[in-house]
């Protein structure tokens, strides 16, 4: 289905490519058989324009869509294909077909076709410089690709989310609680991004408690590392397991590490983990989690 579909999108292309092309390559020919009095000069050089673009315009076009069907086919073996490659790809079709044209009308070469559009060029650039910084952090973006659709990142000190879309502006985002996040791509360039989805969805996250000095350091690790276990929601494998990170008058903080699936289920995970070592510790008769435990979270 999806390649039925893809070829229906190529076929407007095609057609008018193979039209266009046929009609600039036989028009002088259907001229010389009208004659020169039916058709004059300055008609003909304007339908030889008309036809020359319209065949630079659709082959464009065409050469746009195969594209981007082919990154369609690598992005499913993988992740999606940022939208804004394959519209930065095709824009770059487009305005090679358009420099094609103005030569063609000018009778220039191509130097001569970009000095005469340098001015326009200069005077738009000056006015939307703002939104061109955001457009080429885009393209910057899109190129280097340090997150793409579907990806679960951290933008530092802005918030956490699922990319959905990424556009020559803005990047938009979904958190967890479905809060919809727009973020210019300026912005996003000067961040550090942690990406939770690359280079796979799953990952290692810890909890750190302080328990009591009363409990034992052998008894206190296999307790914790038995009650990670007993989460059907971690991974099994790698197994979790236990470290002592330091041994203060506080009391000894230990470290209980296990591998989340991925970044949507982490708060559901954490919370596993907690309330299995909750019970675990009142069903021995230790002293309570909720006055002698100092949890807190570090991704690593």
């Amino acid at each position: 289905m999806p390649r039925a579909t893809g070829l229906r999108q190529t076929i407007w292309p095609l057609l008018a490519t193979v039209a266009s092309v046929a009609a600039y390559a036989e028009h002088p020919w259907v001229l010389d058989q009208l004659g020169e009095r039916a058709v004059s000069r300055d008609a003909a050089d304007t339908l030889r324009i008309l036809l020359g673009g319209a065949s630079y315009f659709s082959a464009a076009w065409l050469a746009g869509r195969l594209i981007g069907l082919a990154l369609e086919r690598i992005g499913t073996r993988q992740r999606r294909i940022p939208k804004l490659l394959q519209e930065l790809i095709s824009v770059g079709l487009f305005l090679a077909a358009t420099i094609a044209t103005i030569m063609l009308v000018l009778g220039q070469s191509m130097s001569g076709a970009l000095a005469s559009s340098g001015l326009i060029v200069a005077v738009v650039g000056f006015t939307l410089r703002n939104v061109i910084g955001d457009v080429f952090a885009g393209i910057a973006l899109g190129l280097e690709a340090p997150y793409r659709i579907g990806d679960w990142v951290e933008v530092e000190g802005i918030v956490k989310g699922r990319v959905i879309e990424i556009g020559w502006r803005t990047t938009r985002l979904v958190t967890r609680d479905q809060t919809y996040m727009i973020l210019p791509n300026s912005q996003l360039a000067r961040q550090r991004i942690i990406n939770y989805s690359a280079p796979r969805p799953h990952y290692r996250a810890k909890v750190e408690l302080t328990l009591d000095h009363a409990i034992p350091v052998a008894e206190a690790k296999r307790l914790l590392t038995d009650a990670a276990r007993g989460s059907e929601l971690i991974r099994r494998d790698p197994a979790p397991d236990c470290r002592v990170v330091s041994y203060d008058a506080a009391g000894i903080t230990y470290s209980v590490r296990y591998w989340v699936p991925s970044f949507a289920e982490e708060v559901d995970c954490r919370d596993s983990i907690l309330e299995r070592i909750d019970a675990a510790m009142r069903a021995r008769d230790l002293p309570a989690p909720h006055s002698r435990i100092r949890a807190a979270v570090i991704n690593s």
